[in-house]
């Protein structure tokens, strides 16, 4: 796939068109993909679930959402991003209306599951808007249309006063009404990407499908989800975890906890389109590092008790943990716009795959990362765990990122080291 500048008004037209398009409807379906976050509080509360289990319930869309991107991915290639795009939100608002009749907790389960395709859309999207745009333009683009991630803080601000005045059933009715129209209105107002309208006019056969997933048996592509992982899972995680560790760690209510807990999503899906811009001026692996060293303090900082009384006086309050909390929201935004940066430059021609693959590994990462703070706390009693979790995921993130950059330094010639600074 390759990318060129728009050359005249009507494909600048046609590119801003759907990239802010697609970033609405992202928004959307992000806000669907993060239900559980709210809504799983009371679910909790009403099945008499543990902390695994709920933690189960919180990552079954995360599970879905993530196994799909790979193949969304791929077909966004083979059959364009405005079809799979408006297909993808359609299966999601179906699945999201069918869980508000759900009764027990393998119900849920398996309406989670189906909710989860909301999630896959993401690896749509990627693909659908990167060949809009020009390389050097790329990272502002995908950025932008990765801040659709503040769907999580749309749910946190709204979610709670459908759910206290109609209930959690309500709560899922209404999202699913909006992915529905969401879906209506992307498909009546966008056009398919230029690559794919300029195969179907010449009437080019896609690749096999097996040579999709060639670009994957290279270690630079698993070093990318890595990061992902933790930059976008730790994110999600966090998002799903947050207003239940705010109520069992500081006693807020779900209502307060969860606007509470939308000041952590807002940095870390708005700022994601800054984090594109400065990956396109000051290079992905400068951003990277960032991401990496600040969050490793900020996890570190987060990883000690809470409270703040004179028998442990290292202990974190309220104000000093939303304040960090946003700090890493914010590194988190940075490097995840930093890491989808390398994969249209490095891999031009398999955007859907690779871009698929990473986002699956980053979105497992929102999937197990609740189970394992569930288990975490349900094991050791200590709600600081999750952080101490984090803590070490991005320590190893990072010396093996040092590790490549070392190597890169040893063996290649400064002349192969593309333009925008990436990292191998």
């Amino acid at each position: 796939m390759s990318v060129r500048q728009p050359t005249g008004t009507g494909e600048a037209t046609a590119a801003a068109r759907a990239l802010w398009m697609s970033t609405l409807a992202f928004t959307v379906c992000f806000a669907v993909w993060t239900i559980f976050s709210i809504i799983g509080v009371r679910i909790k509360d009403e099945l008499g679930l543990s902390e695994t289990e709920f933690g189960i319930l919180l990552g079954m869309p995360i599970l879905t959402g993530s196994l799909v991107r790979l193949v969304l991915g791929i077909w966004t290639e083979r059959y364009g991003g405005r079809l799979v795009y408006t297909a993808t939100m359609l299966a999601a608002m179906a699945a999201t209306f069918l869980l508000s009749f759900a009764t027990t907790y393998a119900q849920m389960l398996l309406a989670g599951l189906g909710v989860g395709l909301a999630g896959g859309s993401f690896a749509v999207g990627v693909a659908y808007v990167s060949p809009f745009f020009p390389a050097e333009r790329q990272g502002t683009a995908l950025g932008i249309f990765g801040a659709g991630n503040v769907g999580a803080a749309v749910t946190k601000f709204l979610a709670p006063f459908v759910l206290l005045a109609w209930g959690w059933q309500a709560v899922a009715q209404v999202w699913a009404l909006s992915i529905g129209l969401m879906a209506v209105v992307f498909w009546f107002t966008t056009a398919d990407d230029p690559q794919f309208q300029a195969r179907k006019t010449h009437k080019v056969p896609p690749r096999r499908f097996l040579a999709e997933f060639a670009p994957l048996r290279k270690a630079q592509v698993w070093r990318f989800a890595l990061y992902y992982f933790f930059a976008f899972g730790g994110f999600v995680a966090l998002a799903l975890w947050l207003p239940r560790y705010l109520v069992g760690v500081y006693g807020f209510d779900l209502k307060t906890a969860g606007l509470v807990a939308a000041g952590y999503s807002i940095p870390g899906s708005i700022f994601r389109a800054y984090g594109g811009v400065l990956s396109d001026r000051l290079g992905a692996r400068k951003v990277m590092y960032l991401t990496m060293i600040v969050s490793a303090m900020a996890t570190l900082v987060l990883a000690m008790p809470a409270g703040g009384t004179a028998a442990v006086p290292f202990a974190i309050t309220p104000t000093v943990f939303l304040a960090v909390a946003f700090v890493l929201g914010f590194v988190m935004s940075l490097g995840k716009a930093a890491v989808y940066k390398h994969i249209p430059a490095y891999y031009p021609d398999s955007v859907g795959a690779v871009g698929g693959i990473v986002g699956m590994i980053g979105g497992l990462g929102g999937f197990v990362l609740p189970i394992a703070f569930g288990a975490l706390k349900d094991l050791t009693g200590l709600w600081s765990s999750c952080f101490l979790l984090l803590f070490a995921i991005v320590l190893l993130s990072l010396a093996l990122m040092q590790r490549a950059v070392r190597k890169l330094n040893r063996t290649a010639a400064p002349a192969a080291v593309p333009a925008y600074g990436f990292g191998r």
